[in-house]
């Protein structure tokens, strides 16, 4: 019985003598979870701002009547200035094809002919065919035709064949000329392709 009620008597001492917990040391020693924060209040809130309204777009005032109708209006463009133009490239072309005649007669070219392609080629205006007897002679021929083309302000003239060839193509922009032997012309035949003669019906 003693020791019984000696350790009730230990029991209760120990009880006695352990200190209570204070409300601090409570929320120290448990771990809460971290509070979320208050949604704020409306007048916390901030007034939203005013959106400014979009500037106006300015449409240019339209012209009266479309291009066409103005082109309608205004009519046809006079025929002074076209008539002009077709005068100026007829007196050109008649210049260089009297050059190249002249040049190719005074070298001792054979049968000149002259072709009008306008409406029917699309390569050039005029063709000049001639026939020269030597290799030397048509080189010599293109030699002189460039020269004096040249100096009437026709540049960038091009040549095929001037190394020593039976065929000589001299091309001038809007006059093309084809120096031939003999042989070759007859062979190719370009009067009989390009002449006046194919164009009439059979």
């Amino acid at each position: 019985m003693d020791m019984v009620a000696d350790s009730r008597k230990s029991a209760i001492s120990h009880r006695v003598a352990r200190p209570r917990q204070t409300p601090f040391l409570r929320r120290l020693s448990i771990a809460r979870p971290p509070s979320r924060p208050l949604p704020p209040t409306p007048a916390a809130r901030k007034p939203a701002a005013k959106r400014k309204p979009p500037k106006p777009v300015e449409i240019a005032p339209k012209a009266p009547g479309t291009p066409r109708k103005k082109a309608v209006i205004a009519g046809p463009k006079p025929p002074r200035a076209r008539s002009t133009a077709r005068e100026k490239s007829a007196d050109r072309l008649e210049t260089m094809q009297t050059v190249i005649t002249g040049s190719l007669a005074d070298d001792k070219a054979e049968n000149i002919v002259a072709l009008d392609l306008e409406g029917r080629a699309s390569f050039a205006d005029r063709m000049v065919i001639a026939t020269g007897l030597a290799d030397r002679q048509i080189s010599a021929m293109a030699t002189h035709l460039i020269e004096k083309l040249a100096e009437i302000g026709v540049k960038r003239v091009q040549t095929e064949g001037a190394g020593g060839s039976d065929w000589v193509l001299v091309d001038a922009g809007d006059i093309v000329v084809h120096l031939f032997k003999p042989e070759s012309r007859t062979l190719y035949a370009l009067e009989k392709m390009w002449g006046a003669d194919l164009d009439d019906p059979a």
